[in-house]
């Protein structure tokens, strides 16, 4: 039995900046599983931190029951500014892929407000997923924001941003590590 039809949770998918496009991991898995939400924003190209915490938690009050959370880039961080001006809003867990650097390099001018996390232990079960090779974040940022999250790391090798750049099509490895958080979490409740 495929442990999402199993369980009361909806899964939320919560983008980065430019939105998630047709062949990336994300959008896949969304348009496999009914039941989920994918959070819109107003602006996807020039994010603010305080828009972006505000439309998150306007979809999250929208969905009744539990909720589990599957971010991306720009939208792991989301996640971590929500949950510290936020009460849960029913989310049992959530699954972080590709956290950015908001300090590196890289990280994109265009959103405004994110350059001060506030990185905390988060009130839900987490799993961290870092590439060695991610272009925004390399893979000690993603060591240290694991241990300050409470989070669980997982190292998927060298995979770039964990995109659709990098050719993962569905991201089976992926899928899995959500299928076994929502097993774990739905075993909890039992």
């Amino acid at each position: 039995m495929n442990p999402l039809n199993s369980m009361n949770a909806v899964p939320v998918f919560v983008a980065g900046i430019g939105n998630s496009g047709p062949e990336h991991w994300q959008t896949l898995w969304h348009a496999e599983l009914a039941h989920s939400v994918w959070v819109e924003h107003s602006s996807w190209d020039a994010p603010v931190r305080d828009v972006w915490v505000r439309e998150l938690d306007e979809a999250l009050r929208a969905v009744d029951g539990p909720k589990v959370l599957v971010a991306h880039s720009l939208g792991c961080t989301l996640v971590t500014e929500w949950a510290a001006q936020h009460k849960d809003e029913g989310v049992v867990a959530a699954l972080l892929v590709a956290m950015p650097d908001v300090h590196g390099p890289v990280f994109p001018g265009e959103a405004v407000g994110f350059d001060t996390p506030e990185l905390h232990d988060l009130p839900f079960r987490t799993v961290l997923v870092a590439s060695q090779d991610d272009p925004y974040g390399a893979f000690a940022h993603a060591e240290g924001a694991a241990a300050t999250l409470g989070a669980e790391l997982v190292d998927v090798g060298a995979l770039g941003h964990i995109n659709s750049l990098s050719g993962l099509g569905r991201w089976t490895q992926g899928r899995a590590l959500l299928d076994a958080l929502l097993t774990a979490r739905r075993g909890a409740d039992d």
